[in-house]
């Protein structure tokens, strides 16, 4: 059973999150191991079997997923992936039991509307490569660094139903990746990804058109700024808190904003397919904060928030191309940082290959 000073722990954290009350707390949900993973060939970093956490949908929401895929960086070399299976991103045994479910994996119809009765699913990130790894490291016996291999067709109900119509979308949460070189004009990104498709396999998992395809933006602070360019350490309050940078840093900001949004002009200029609602915040992995998702003084684009734009986007409600001002502009100056990016921080000052982002996936039948 869970001990008082957990529940009051939940209260707590539902108070700073949203605000309204603590008549319904936020769950705290438990951890379970991926069933005969390894018959699937499916392992953590420290060959541990992969987790997830699961809440059960309800009402008009029980035949509907959501698959939220945890973040937490790459590994692109032996001595950083075996750094990480002395951590949860690397091994379940180091996992937390209990997961705090807010934002969109939130059950309160309150604090997710549209969401609130889906299944929703956080699956656990141990295998280093953005869950594409399918590489082998022999250091006493076999480690498969692959947390994950995809299988199909899709099996409901322990049978295999081809015919079964379903409708999946994606939402990426921080997760586009920008082609640049960064302030010390080197190509950090590229290579942090060529380092990681080359020691974990993941080549053969990538469709092909899309290893052909430059890759796309992500924050600029792990593509452009990343810990290793900037050697004097300049931009370390201007990271975390536009108010924090100068004039040249703002400039490059602005420029990297340009950057990204002229390589989504694709998705941007077509009316009928994809949204965007694409902040100027500082921040990682917002969809899962209730503070960024949707509350009182949650980040606002046109007076709708991220919880609103996704919901309009996903039930064809109404286009959402929802674009924030540019720097300095801060929409959310009033939010202190989220707590997983200072966990991110400090994990990467220990693994040189590490960055962060997030993916979530939409089922519905």
């Amino acid at each position: 059973m869970m001990k008082l000073e957990d529940i009051a722990l939940a209260c707590v954290l539902v108070l700073l999150a949203s605000g309204p009350s603590c008549m319904h707390m936020q769950p705290l949900v438990r951890k379970t191991l991926v069933p005969n993973a390894s018959a699937l060939g499916a392992f953590c970093l420290d060959g541990s079997p992969p987790a997830y956490h699961l809440q059960k949908g309800f009402g008009d929401g029980a035949n509907n997923w959501i698959l939220f895929f945890e973040g937490g960086g790459w590994c692109g070399d032996i001595s950083s992936c075996l750094e990480r299976t002395k951590s949860g991103y690397g091994s379940s045994r180091y996992m937390h039991k209990w997961a705090f479910f807010s934002g969109i994996l939130s059950d309160n119809a309150y604090h997710n509307p549209d969401f609130y009765n889906w299944n929703r699913v956080k699956l656990r990130y141990c295998d280093g490569a953005s869950f594409t790894g399918d590489g082998k490291f022999d250091n006493g016996r076999e480690k498969d660094m692959g947390s994950h291999r995809s299988r199909s067709p899709i099996k409901r109900h322990g049978k295999c139903t081809p015919s079964f119509t379903y409708r999946l979308l994606s939402l990426s949460d921080a997760g586009f990746f920008l082609d640049v070189k960064d302030v010390s004009l080197n190509h950090t990104i590229r290579s942090t990804f060529k380092a990681v498709v080359s020691l974990q396999g993941v080549k053969r998992n990538l469709d092909r058109r899309c290893r052909k395809s430059m890759y796309d933006p992500e924050l600029f602070h792990r593509s452009w700024v990343p810990y290793s360019a900037d050697v004097g350490r300049t931009w370390g309050h201007c990271r975390h808190q536009l108010a924090a940078c100068n004039a040249d840093q703002i400039a490059v900001l602005q420029g990297f904003r340009h950057r990204m949004l002229k390589a989504l002009s694709y998705l941007l200029k077509d009316k009928q397919s994809g949204g965007t609602f694409i902040t100027s915040c500082l921040t990682h992995c917002q969809s899962n904060a209730q503070e960024f998702w949707f509350a009182v003084d949650s980040p606002r684009i046109h007076n709708k928030t991220m919880a609103e734009a996704v919901g309009d986007w996903y039930f064809d409600r109404r286009r959402t191309k929802e674009i924030d001002c540019g720097y300095p502009c801060d929409t959310c100056r009033n939010l202190a940082p989220l707590p997983q990016a200072t966990e991110y921080a400090k994990f990467e000052s220990l693994i040189p290959q590490a960055g962060t982002h997030g993916r979530i996936g939409f089922n519905n039948y």
